[in-house]
């Protein structure tokens, strides 16, 4: 697994309408996650994430 390193993290957030954003693909691949199952998690439990 490559470094994360703070640079590369800004690279993959987005402002869309003001609004800082990353793409759920990206997250995933930070984790070393599919997609599928970061959106699973996300799902059950949503109110740890932001709306």
């Amino acid at each position: 697994m490559s470094e994360i390193t703070p640079i590369k993290i800004e690279k993959i957030i987005y402002v869309i309408r003001g609004q800082k954003v990353m793409l759920d693909s990206d997250l995933a691949e930070l984790y070393g996650v599919e997609t599928k199952y970061l959106n699973r998690q996300v799902k059950r439990n949503s109110q740890r994430f932001p709306s």
